[in-house]
């Protein structure tokens, strides 16, 4: 048995696939200022803001569970999977 044999599967993803950051959509329905959510999550505004922007490369999971908890939203409500495909069945 090698060690090959315990790798997980990996899932393709096409390249135009991505995953959307809707934070500034929540934060203005919330009317919550960046600052604000900053301070009750325990994150700098700096990290917020390249969450924000969809700069981010990785998110905690205890990350987007303090920011769900502070919005009082789903992950889902945070995160949105666009792809290519999906553009193009208009």
């Amino acid at each position: 048995m090698s060690s090959d044999d315990h790798s997980a599967p990996t899932v393709p993803v096409a390249p135009a696939s991505t995953i959307d950051v809707q934070l500034d959509v929540m934060l203005a329905r919330r009317k919550m200022p960046l600052r604000i959510l900053a301070a009750k999550v325990g994150i700098s505004i700096q990290n917020l803001s390249i969450l924000k922007t969809g700069k981010a490369r990785a998110v905690r999971f205890s990350t987007l569970a303090a920011i769900c908890q502070a919005l009082d939203c789903q992950p889902g409500d945070l995160l949105v999977h666009q792809s290519a495909a999906s553009d193009s069945d208009d």
